[in-house]
């Protein structure tokens, strides 16, 4: 089989991507399309979709503006006047946006998926399921946290020393001497 000059492109204007994009957004529908059988199957639709729906109303009206104003005021503050956004060239200090948006995410993530437990909102259902308490959520979460932003803080350490010129003051380009 062979293919004919000019036959991925016209794939790629068609349809905007590659033919692997396509597979992997079947089988997202497939494994979607079955967690949705499952969920009719349980009977608990009604719940499933009032969730859903809260989920996707807290998360486009409430969250995605609250860090996205968070992460713009990051990264305007940690901006010096008159300096580019991004670095231009070799020996200059990284932006320590990237640094704390990480750690950010991660920690909110945990906190999105377990904070019935971590806030002990869901305690007498789980002491009933388990027999076991839900405090040591709270302090394993912050435990997580702390674990992220200090690993994350470590590692600008680390950029930022290795960003400094031999001999010369960090944040100075070798050509600027």
């Amino acid at each position: 089989m062979t293919r004919r000059k000019g036959e991925p492109r016209r794939w790629t204007t068609v349809y905007g991507a590659g033919p692997g994009h396509l597979l992997v957004l079947a089988a997202c529908l497939a494994v979607a399309g079955y967690a949705a059988t499952r969920v009719v199957a349980a009977g608990i639709w009604v719940g499933f979709l009032l969730w859903f729906l809260g989920a996707l109303i807290v998360h486009d009206l409430v969250l995605v503006p609250a860090y996205s104003f968070a992460d713009t005021a990051l990264r305007s503050r940690s901006r010096s006047p008159g300096v580019p956004s991004r670095p231009t060239s070799a020996g200059r200090w990284p932006p320590p946006v990237n640094f704390v948006r990480v750690p950010a995410g991660l920690s909110g993530l945990l906190l999105l998926v377990w904070f019935p437990l971590i806030l002990r909102a869901s305690e007498h259902n789980y002491r009933e399921a388990t027999g076991l308490s839900t405090l040591p959520y709270l302090w394993r979460w912050l435990l997580l946290s702390l674990l992220f932003f200090t690993a994350s803080g470590l590692l600008y350490a680390l950029r930022r020393r290795a960003a400094v010129p031999p001999g010369g003051r960090p944040g100075e380009h070798p050509a600027d001497r």
